[in-house]
């Protein structure tokens, strides 16, 4: 439905869908359902974004009305030059493999166009150098009209585009460059009302808020994401402390100003004078709502989430030289002199996703009920996760995995240090997409730390994965074939000493089954013992409950099995 901050008003209210790569618009009655943008050819599609998601809270959409509502802003898509992948399902012999357009690392991206599209369907083309810049990675309508936010391939370079309605020619607003890659930030950058350009400045090992060009946030405030703009005002929110997120908000004039204050996580939403904060605690499931008005009291949404039947009994620790950010699980039942628990990791360790965050989430839950099974379960967040600030997120730059690897391996060393009871012997390590790539990797590299590991779902080989992310730390395999090499898992298979469990689910279309399968040939041909586990119809995170649980239970046993228990 049209959004937007202009004072037009939408004389109708229409909805727009996509359905089978067509864009459609129906009247809000349920009337006048039709295709506004289609295409004859198959691999042609209107109204899904492709990387817009990096930006928006509204996902992949590739959609956006002008605030009368009366025309739309719209993304094209041509897949025809990405290779055709195919998953199969060997369980169901006579079904046919699906097929899917991945854009690989090094290979052709989608051809993305945007259109500006009346409802009877007549377009105009949005003009810019999509050669230079081929990824469209955010789009809308503000007070000033629509505009784009395109990336060149190498990541170095982001402009932000003004789009003349009328015919689709644009103008650079703003371009930022950045040697190793520019961070997208959710929500930016964006105009104000006034005029007033908002983006992010990386500085001195701080990511700030900035407004034309002038920063407005204090060194060691880590800018997250703008959640909004409302007028001249901007919603946001950002870390001192790297496990906690807060809710601010920046006014021209007074400056900014911190909205939450008890520990946790936050966020929230402000429209016309009415904030609406979510805060997520260590001590609570779900978020508690809070509706803040001007002028009336608050009002408290009330939460229907049920408290887990685990308790968690997790330490918060701040590990090392680097002050790693690490929580460590230990079983309820345990109590001084009942012995040494082997140790079991559990990092995600990419960039994108922290693991030790001040809220109480499912991945707490399955952490602790490891420990519940005889472990003590640490989960650290190193090199390149968020929260940390630009440099910190930069130190995996063509290197991806080493420094990751290092702070695992530091956090096990300075943890069992603070904590005797750690068993230092006795060391497993499990993980599922970017995290199955670290298990692998810490038994492949430091077997001397590593004694097994479970790896879910991981990439082995890096030129079988998506070229927007992984181009993104390591540049084109054309120009940068060395590192590439340095981190592949398959040819380091050779080196494996200690015992390993690869998983993965034959559906998946995220991280393709062939990396799984790949790397198990090689271990074979290396003569190297290792467990495989393919989970037919399963893609990349196994939704099934009962899957899910066995699935849980099958890694337990493996540990047990070459960890142990506790001992005296």
């Amino acid at each position: 439905m049209p959004t937007g901050r202009s004072a037009t008003r939408p004389v109708r209210v229409r909805i727009a869908y996509v359905s089978e790569g067509a864009l459609r618009v129906v009247e809000r009655d349920g009337t006048g359902d039709r295709a506004v943008a289609s295409s004859d050819l198959p691999n042609v599609t209107f109204g899904t974004g492709v990387h817009t998601d990096t930006t928006s809270s509204s996902g992949s959409r590739g959609y956006w009305w002008a605030p009368d509502g009366e025309r739309l802003l719209v993304a094209g898509v041509d897949f025809i030059n990405v290779p055709l992948w195919h998953i199969a399902n060997p369980a169901t012999p006579s079904a046919p493999p699906r097929a899917v357009r991945y854009p690989a690392v090094g290979q052709a991206n989608p051809d993305v166009t945007l259109w500006l599209l009346e409802l009877d369907g007549a377009r105009t083309e949005v003009r810019w150098d999509r050669c230079a810049f081929e990824y469209v990675v955010g789009a809308g309508w503000d007070a000033h009209g629509p505009y784009a936010v395109v990336q060149s391939r190498d990541q170095h370079r982001v402009r932000f585009l003004s789009i003349d309605p009328t015919d689709g020619v644009t103008a650079v607003v703003d371009e930022q460059w950045d040697d190793c890659w520019v961070q997208l930030v959710p929500g930016l950058p964006v105009r104000l009302d006034s005029g007033a350009f908002v983006t992010h400045a990386d500085r001195r090992g701080t990511r700030h808020l900035a407004v034309d060009g002038a920063v407005v946030t204090l060194p060691g405030l880590q800018l997250r994401a703008v959640l909004g703009v409302d007028g001249e005002e901007v919603l946001f929110t950002a870390s001192e402390e790297p496990t906690e997120t807060h809710l601010w908000c920046y006014r021209p004039g007074d400056g900014v100003q911190r909205l939450s204050r008890e520990a946790g996580v936050h966020s929230g939403v402000r429209r016309c004078g009415t904030l609406v904060r979510v805060a997520r605690g260590a001590d609570h499931p779900g978020g508690q709502v809070t509706v803040l008005r001007t002028r009336r009291p608050p009002v408290d949404v009330r939460s229907l989430v049920d408290r887990p039947v685990l308790d968690v009994h997790a330490r918060r620790l701040v590990l090392g030289l680097r002050g790693l950010r690490a929580a460590l699980y230990v079983p309820s039942w345990h109590r001084p002199g009942d012995g040494r628990l082997p140790i079991l990791l559990d990092p995600y360790g990419g960039a994108a996703r922290q693991r030790v965050t001040a809220e109480l989430d499912w991945r707490c839950l399955v952490s602790q009920w490891f420990a519940e099974q005889g472990f003590a379960v640490l989960v650290a967040d190193g090199a390149g996760t968020p929260g940390r600030g630009p440099d910190w997120e930069r130190e995996v730059h063509g290197k991806l995995f080493g420094p990751v690897l290092d702070d695992q391996v530091a956090a096990v060393r300075e943890a069992a240090r603070q904590h005797p009871e750690l068993d230092l012997g006795r060391v497993g390590i499990r993980g599922w997409s970017f995290g199955g790539s670290v298990a692998a990797l810490a038994v492949l590299r430091r077997p001397d730390v590593f004694h097994a590991a479970v790896a879910g779902a991981g990439v082995t080989d890096q030129l079988l994965y998506d070229a927007h992310w992984r181009e993104r730390f390591l540049g084109h395999p054309k120009d940068f074939p060395d590192r590439y090499d340095a981190c592949s898992l398959v040819r380091s298979a050779p080196t494996l000493t200690r015992p390993l469990l690869l998983i993965h689910g034959l559906a998946d279309d995220n991280v393709h089954p062939a990396n799984t399968l790949r790397m198990s040939e090689a271990l074979l041909a290396a003569g190297r013992q290792h467990e495989v586990l393919l989970l037919p119809g399963v893609g990349h995170d196994p939704m099934d409950a009962s899957i899910a649980e066995n699935l849980l239970s099958h890694q337990v046993t493996f540990f047990q099995r070459h960890l142990g228990h506790p001992v005296s």
